[in-house]
């Protein structure tokens, strides 16, 4: 007969080991759930702060990429062949290393 009550006695306490297992999941899964916001919301305001630092970066310099870039336009138009060779040479650089990946 003691078998028999102890036998109740384990469901019981397997019961409530299930019951505070659940409980806890759910903490854990929303511990998670808040981590991974958290995480989320840091790696979007890092990324924002780097694209305003590009772009701040940038602004500055397009005046001397379009000065410089005009002054190659200028030697290209006074000396073409020079130009399409460099030219060829170039994309044949990059096809060669698109090539190799």
């Amino acid at each position: 007969m003691a078998s028999a009550f102890s036998r109740f006695r384990s469901e019981d306490d397997l019961g409530a080991q299930v019951a505070r297992l659940s409980k806890e999941m759910a903490a854990l899964k929303k511990a998670l759930s808040k981590r991974g916001s958290d995480v989320y919301d840091d790696a979007r305001d890092a990324g924002a702060d780097l694209y305003g630092e590009l772009r701040d970066r940038f602004t500055d310099a397009l005046p001397m990429v379009r000065r410089r870039a005009h002054a190659a336009e200028q030697v290209a138009r006074d000396h073409p062949a020079t130009a399409a060779v460099v030219g060829l040479l170039v994309v044949g650089l990059l096809v060669t290393m698109l090539a190799r990946k």
